[in-house]
């Protein structure tokens, strides 16, 4: 299960030569494809979750696409006010200071849920109480070292999914607990941004929240295509999606390494407060991002065999992965 706070979250998937996003292409040319269609194209950028999120969009007139991008970044603040570890006035950061939220954000409400569904489908390779791990594991690297067996144990009592108490009137954590969704909150910020873009009629759109969704096509009238990169060597596209649509959704081994040789890094096995060792990076497609994001963090977990029969079990999902060197 992953855990991260401070460290810039992996970007992993990149948009593909051909059909990529706005932001590779440029404004201009984006724009300029756009109008060769009777489109409008408008694309925006902002910080959100620790990284840089993006979304692009084309609509029959420019109104209606710049409307549409500020009510999606609108959709996006919501999920960060209530879920990001980022803030330290979201929702969740305040659950996890004070140990109890009352009245807690319905958004929050269902990540949650989905959270603690995941962990009972998976016998707890999904767990959102992982994060005092990311807190050992980052201050003993920032020591230049690694926990010890008793700090590791110690932590480990703190951890476990089925000691959260969750009602729609308030949430509550036993002492020393403390949750993360950063494995699943970008994926759910991809499907609210998109389900605001469907509502206003935004037929074509490319999403990236730190995960990605597609509709439609690109301004060029080519589907979409999305390019995973090589998690040894970031900056080189180890294979294409194509055609993509749906969402997207990656976890790897690197983004935030906490050893060299990427051993030890922001995903932990709940069951050991170790890194998983077998796989350098899981992408799964699926048709909403909350479950690519969660599907993706949970394979890292189990390895390739178990990942593939999890993600099986999930209809119009589909898993690559990239075994470690």
């Amino acid at each position: 299960m992953t855990a991260r706070r401070f460290l810039p979250r992996r970007r992993l998937l990149l948009g593909a030569a051909g059909a990529i996003a706005a932001a590779s292409l440029g404004a201009g040319a984006f724009r300029t494809l756009a109008r060769a269609r009777g489109l409008a194209a408008r694309t925006g950028a902002g910080l959100a979750f620790g990284t840089t999120v993006s979304l692009t969009v084309a609509a029959a007139e420019a109104p209606e696409a710049e409307a549409a991008l500020t009510e999606a970044f609108r959709a996006i603040r919501a999920v960060e006010a209530a879920a990001s570890l980022f803030r330290a006035d979201s929702a969740l950061s305040r659950l996890n200071r004070d140990g109890v939220l009352q009245r807690p954000d319905p958004l929050l409400l269902a990540l949650l849920r989905f959270a603690l569904d995941l962990a009972a489908e998976t016998g707890g390779a999904f767990d959102p109480t992982v994060q005092p791990l990311w807190t050992l594991w980052a201050e003993a690297a920032a020591r230049g070292g690694r926990p010890d067996a008793a700090a590791l144990r110690e932590t480990l009592a703190r951890v476990g999914w089925t000691r959260v108490r969750i009602a729609d009137d308030a949430i509550r954590l036993p002492a020393g607990m403390g949750l993360t969704l950063n494995g699943i909150v970008q994926g759910f910020a991809a499907d609210r941004v998109m389900a605001v873009l469907e509502a206003r009629g935004i037929a074509n759109a490319f999403v990236d929240t730190g995960e990605f969704g597609a509709r439609g096509a690109h301004p060029d009238g080519v589907p979409w295509r999305l390019g995973i990169a090589d998690p040894r060597e970031p900056a080189r596209i180890r294979e294409v999606i194509a055609p993509f649509s749906g969402f997207a959704a990656t976890s790897g081994d690197y983004a935030t390494s906490f050893s060299p040789d990427h051993a030890d890094h922001h995903i932990f096995d709940p069951a050991t407060g170790r890194s998983p060792r077998s796989l350098a990076s899981v992408t799964v497609t699926a048709p909403t991002g909350l479950l690519a994001d969660g599907l993706s963090t949970t394979a890292m977990v189990l390895g390739e065999r178990r990942g593939r029969d999890l993600v099986a079990r999930h209809p119009g999902c589909a898993m690559r992965v990239v075994a470690k060197a």
